[in-house]
């Protein structure tokens, strides 16, 4: 019988102040709870001995916040505000753009809502299932649906106004319940009769920037100020930790503190004068904030002990090869349907038989289309391999990543230095048409089997009826493109 029961309290957007964090862990310390961890979406995990379960939830009722066990809790709004001048500065979407679309939402959403910068990498993309990224022009979102349990993802074919996101969420939330939604044309039509939002017409494809996950640990200068940020290799910080930190923040006028994906908190604004308060806290409880960055660089799964495991027994094994991991970053699936963030992944195999021994286990390991974890293109580089032997593999594909990288570099130099020469014979594009919504290509060399185009059929031939053989969209909603600058799916 379980002697503890997790307790999730939601911080929308990764924000929390320090005074209602206090008064959070005051109450867990009463509840004798001596340690609390944070999670890939921001939000605080705590686990709560059974006998004291009734105190903590009643004193949570009496102050006002609001705690949930585990199968009744809500998805957190996650959001890159922690990004917001220490990893973003030339960016419109501000801290006030941020809380003005928190306060919009005037109910908790029952679905994963992301809410990102389109110029960061610091927080994951499409990891939830209703995804808004800001676009270039000033508040208008790309909004990307992944539907549940599913790797399908929809663009909607417009940009939203930052006033609407809250309104449109919640539809889409509704009709994702219905369970009836065949596709994303279905959902956007259903979505736009039901709601007035405004908006304006895609005009270019979103694009992402190259992933480099910045480093988010220790004393770092901004401005005049100083950010810090905390790390725990375990996943676990001291409740008397936090207090200390929620004091000093609450003495030294620092208004917020932010939670991260990456299961680390950042505090901001640290002046120079006070820094020693900071330095006596870290001390005191002997916390290390200058961890390796192939450390840093991992998503595992909330409350998975096999998957912390797995990657302390990885994570020795780079220390040991002296293995270079920057630019890309690692996730560890033990679940199904699991959103998380990867460019190379580590996923554990199936088990027809649950009572194997852990000796037994198999992994396969995933990458990424050209490494970037925002998309959905997995590749398998091994499978059934056992634990033991993960190590050595994983370096041979960060060998793979960086012999990639350097031959695009060595590409782009030579064309630095032997410039074409303009008289010379150029190399005619090869055009495809591609899906605005799925970014599915139909190629006339190949046709399109699942339709029964034969190859050879030039798009313009295809009849009026054509749909894409992945969403079906329309054959409308084709476009014609250079088969060098197609758009990538994303998840």
């Amino acid at each position: 019988m379980a002697t503890t029961e997790l307790i999730y309290i939601n911080f929308t957007g990764g924000i929390v102040s320090p005074g209602y964090l206090k008064e959070v862990l005051e109450i867990a310390a009463m509840a004798k709870v001596k340690d609390v961890r944070f999670g890939l979406r921001q939000q605080l995990i705590l686990e709560v001995p059974v006998k004291h379960i009734d105190v903590f939830t009643e004193a949570c009722f009496e102050k006002n916040i609001a705690c949930s066990r585990k199968k009744e809790a809500h998805p957190n709004i996650v959001s890159s505000y922690p990004a917001v001048d220490i990893f973003t500065t030339d960016t419109w979407v501000r801290e006030g753009v941020y809380k003005d679309i928190f306060n919009l939402f005037d109910y908790t959403p029952a679905v994963k809502i992301n809410i990102t910068d389109s110029n960061q990498s610091l927080v994951p993309f499409f990891t939830g299932h209703v995804n808004w990224i800001s676009s270039e022009s000033t508040h208008f979102w790309y909004l990307y649906v992944r539907f549940p349990k599913s790797e399908h993802v929809y663009c909607f074919p417009e940009l939203v106004y930052t006033n609407d996101i809250a309104s449109v969420s919640k539809h889409i939330e509704g009709a994702l319940a219905t369970k009836e939604i065949a596709n994303g044309n279905e959902l956007y039509k259903q979505v736009k009769d039901a709601c007035r939002f405004i908006s304006k017409p895609i005009e270019k494809a979103l694009q992402l920037p190259t992933f480099s996950l910045p480093y988010y640990e220790g004393f770092n200068r901004y401005d005049n100020n100083y950010w810090l940020g905390i790390y725990r290799r375990e996943e676990s910080f001291s409740v008397n930790f936090l207090l200390q930190i929620c004091s000093i923040c609450m003495k030294t006028r620092v208004g917020q503190m932010y939670t991260t994906p990456w299961k680390s908190i950042i505090i901001k604004g640290i002046e120079t004068s006070e820094r020693h308060l900071w330095d006596y806290a870290l001390g005191k409880y002997r916390i290390n904030v200058r961890h390796a960055a192939n450390e840093l660089n991992w998503q595992i799964e909330d409350n998975c002990e096999d998957g912390l495991q797995l990657k302390r027994h990885i994570i020795r094994y780079f220390d040991k090869e002296d293995v270079r991991t920057y630019g890309l970053c690692f996730a560890v699936k033990t679940r199904a349907f699991s959103s998380m963030l990867g460019s190379v992944i580590v996923r554990k195999q199936e088990v027809r038989n649950p009572e194997r021994l852990k000796a037994l286990e198999r992994f396969e390991i995933l990458y990424t289309a050209d490494f970037n974890p925002n998309t959905s293109n997995l590749i398998i580089f091994r499978k059934d391999v056992e634990k033991e032997h993960l190590g050595t593999y994983l370096v041979s594909l960060c060998k793979y990543f960086y012999e990639l990288e350097s031959e695009e570099k060595t590409v782009i130099l030579e064309n630095l230095n032997h410039p074409a020469d303009a008289s010379s014979e150029t190399v005619p594009l090869k055009e495809v048409y591609q899906c605005k919504h799925c970014f599915s290509i139909y190629d006339e060399t190949t046709g399109d089997e699942e339709n029964n185009v034969p190859p050879g059929t030039p798009f313009t031939q295809l009849p009026s009826s054509y749909v894409c053989p992945l969403c079906e969209a329309g054959k409308e909603d084709f476009e014609a493109i250079d088969l060098s600058m197609l758009n990538t799916p994303v998840s």
